[in-house]
């Protein structure tokens, strides 16, 4: 007789633990445990365990019966874990530090209960436990690549809290710590020349970067506006996630440091952070021959004293050797530079095409010289900007020095550390405003100051450069070149900023003119209506001159292949009477008479009747290929062509509010020509 199992030791019942169970086994508090789990990365689990096809009720039975034997025969809604995640727990070393800091607050609390506020102090400086997540750290992310696929998340919210103001949830350390570690990064980033995308949002601005051997890492930054801090937001889950994120942005900007031979962490101007410095607080050091002899010292502390003499010694011939490898570096470029100075670099690179197997799928996008040179990382070198007060100076400077530019001034109010704070300064080339144009008053006659004195002097503009508004650096940026300045100029109408993760030809493109056809629908079909009408007129009068003799009834079945039958025949001889004329006229040496308007709107109607009747045999063909489908493949068929053609409506919606606004500016603009004729 086989053995007769007990209820609620095997299957969903053992596998499973409620969040009530795994607090009492891990003996701590609920706010400790999601910490923990945070920490940790242990996720509550769903019990929507059913099979693999069946309808919704059957699936929704199943599940309600998964969770009635993992909560021992109970129906209420309740969070369930892995019991394998929480067996893990326990060997935490994090969950003895949570211990040891419930007992410390036990002291702490009879210290100031007694008054004793020297003990308190003493208590809190000696003996705080301090919680270290390095080795969750390790534990959670192996490799580095594994570290770099997470960065999303941790530096979107490492720069939200650095732009969010301190309160009593919080703490000024932890600001400023995210603050530092934002600006470190956007070091990294423009040391490295990393940057490759940005878009301007409603949420924020976007950033694109390739980082650790071409992996992507996209992070959210805020605009710097006054932000309330919203009251029904628990503070506490999201200060622990920061903790951790801290921690993780930390060992993976150590790793970014070292591999582009940078001291991390870079030094840091409290003065300059004071006044504003923005990045400029920051002093990036490299690893050079400092490191080199800062290390050499360290190690002749711990040698005897006959081993520092052979120190003494080669550091001595220390010099020497650098030079050599100096001037080998040195000889070895000049031997490579006439190499590049002779041709161009697409003569000897030679860059393969990749074509679809068919004609129906997707084009791909062919590599050109542009990305594999990735000449775009100095694409402002050659520009010297200055920044107005008005624009957001932090987001500009690190696209900016991202890609290439040097020498980037401002006025004052945005703070210290510009390469010039003069607006009049000869040597800038580009300056970003964002205010509303003024027009200088038109010259009096008896007035000889020179125009471009009183340019200066009334729009505060400097002949020679070139003025553009804010939108013109992320287009440029992400267009990969210098567009035409003249689009992007103050009080001018700005192109649509699009954003560049977006793949050409999906969706809506504002930046694509529309077809003329679709320009003259309506006048199209006016024309039509008028035709028609004018068609039924000139019937009526034949009918009433000729009056013919009643014709016997027919059915609209009968007739309807015979007038199509009639019309493409008329089609065909007036195209062949046409095909005769153009020959008689070729022969005789004159030119083809031109189309007349009726000939012209007959062409058209010919067009659409045979669009119309290919559209017919398309549909039947799609027809008699839905019914050889099966009946999974054919609802999955009509799926995707519900969304297609949602798609296609949004698209359409999005055309038509376009014309619109497009003939709205026409009419505009006519009737503004017409009151300054009149």
């Amino acid at each position: 007789m086989a053995k007769i199992k007990k209820k609620g030791v095997s299957g969903n019942a053992k596998n499973f633990i409620t969040r009530t169970q795994a607090v009492r086994k891990l003996q701590v508090s609920l706010p400790d445990f999601r910490r923990l789990c945070i920490f940790k990365g242990v996720l509550a689990r769903s019990l929507i365990l059913g099979g693999g096809g069946g309808w919704k009720g059957e699936k929704r039975a199943i599940a309600d019966g998964n969770k009635k034997k993992a909560n021992k025969g109970s129906t209420q809604s309740t969070t369930f874990y892995y019991t394998k995640d929480i067996q893990y727990l326990l060997h935490e070393p994090v969950l003895q530090k949570f211990r040891d800091h419930k007992a410390f607050a036990k002291k702490l609390q009879k210290a100031l209960g007694r008054g004793d506020f020297s003990d308190a102090k003493r208590l809190e400086t000696t003996q705080k436990p301090v919680i270290r997540l390095d080795h969750i750290v390790k534990e959670r992310y192996p490799t580095f690549t594994d570290a770099l696929r997470d960065l999303d998340d941790a530096l979107s919210m490492i720069h939200l809290f650095a732009s969010l103001p301190t309160n009593e949830n919080l703490p000024p350390a932890t600001v400023a710590n995210c603050s530092r570690l934002a600006k470190e990064w956007a070091h990294y980033v423009i040391r490295a020349g990393a940057l490759r995308k940005s878009f301007l949002s409603i949420k924020g601005i976007y950033y694109q970067a390739e980082v650790g051997g071409g992996q992507e890492v996209l992070w959210l930054v805020p605009y710097t506006f006054a932000q309330n801090v919203p009251v029904d937001v628990d503070f506490r889950i999201m200060h622990t996630f920061v903790e951790f994120y801290t921690t993780l942005v930390g060992f993976v900007l150590f790793r970014l440091y070292a591999v582009e031979g940078l001291v991390y962490p870079p030094r840091f101007d409290k003065d300059a952070d004071e006044n504003a410095g923005g990045l400029g607080a920051f002093k990036i050091e490299s690893r050079g021959v400092a490191g080199l002899l800062t290390s050499g010292g360290e190690e002749k502390h711990g040698e005897e004293a006959g081993e520092n003499k052979d120190v003494s010694k080669q550091m001595a011939t220390l010099g020497a050797k650098i030079a050599s490898l100096s001037n080998e570096d040195s000889t070895t470029s000049a031997i490579i530079e006439p190499e590049h100075e002779e041709g161009t670099p697409g003569e000897d690179l030679i860059i393969d095409t990749f074509t679809p197997a068919a004609a129906s799928s997707d084009t791909l996008l062919q590599p050109t010289l542009l990305q594999t040179a990735s000449t775009s990382t100095t694409l402002f070198s050659s520009a010297t900007f200055y920044l107005s007060r008005e624009t957001p100076r932090d987001p500009l400077e690190f696209l900016l020095r991202s890609f290439g530019c040097k020498r980037i001034g401002w006025d004052t109010v945005l703070g210290a550390g510009a390469y010039t704070e003069n607006p009049s300064n000869t040597s800038i080339t580009h300056q970003i405003v964002d205010r509303p144009p003024t027009f200088p008053p038109p010259p009096s006659a008896d007035d000889d100051s020179a125009p471009s004195a009183i340019a200066t002097t009334t729009t505060g503009r400097f002949p020679g450069r070139i003025y553009v508004q804010p939108q013109y650096v992320w287009d440029c940026i992400n267009a990969g070149r210098l567009l035409p300045p003249g689009e992007y100029a103050p009080g001018a109408l700005l192109p649509p900023h699009l954003s560049p993760w977006v793949k050409p030809g999906e969706g809506y493109d504002p930046t694509v003119a529309l077809p003329d056809v679709e320009h003259s629908e309506e006048e199209e079909e006016k024309e039509e209506e008028i035709d028609s009408d004018n068609d039924m007129q000139e019937d009526l009068a034949s009918d009433s001159e000729s009056e013919p003799a009643p014709a016997p009834p027919t059915t609209i079945a009968a007739t309807a292949p015979i007038e199509d039958e009639s019309s493409e025949g008329d089609g065909d001889d007036a195209d062949d009477d046409d095909y005769q004329r153009e020959l008689a006229a070729e022969a005789a040496g004159a030119k083809p008479p031109a189309p007349s308007e009726q000939d012209k709107k007959k062409q058209k109607k010919k067009n659409r009747a045979k669009m119309s009747r290919q559209q017919r045999e398309e549909e039947d063909q799609k027809e008699m290929k839905k019914i050889m489908m099966s009946r999974r493949k054919r609802k999955l068929y009509e799926k995707m062509l519900y969304s297609n053609a949602k798609k296609e409506g949004e698209v359409e919606g999005l055309k038509r509010k376009r014309r619109k606004l497009e003939g709205g500016r026409s009419k505009g603009k006519k009737s503004g020509r017409s009151s300054e004729e009149v």
